[in-house]
């Protein structure tokens, strides 16, 4: 389980990576500014669809998976 402060963290290092800012990574994305920065500082209470749009569109592959499945 993926925690709302590790999600943010990861889209955070890869915005950067990509060197962009937030506001950039926002205007990409079309969300607010604010949301993106909630969503790098983990805020609990982000919608998980924008979070989920945010990371996809940033690159980076969400994965989901039953906890009875055994992991690779």
């Amino acid at each position: 389980m993926i925690e709302a402060k590790s999600l943010g963290l990861l889209i955070r290092n890869e915005r950067k990576a990509q060197k962009l800012t937030q506001e950039q990574l926002a205007g990409l994305t079309g969300v607010g500014v604010r949301f993106v920065r909630e969503l790098e500082a983990g805020k609990e209470s982000c919608q998980v669809g924008r979070a989920l749009h945010i990371a996809s569109s940033s690159g980076l592959i969400v994965s989901v998976r039953s906890r009875r499945e055994r992991a690779p």
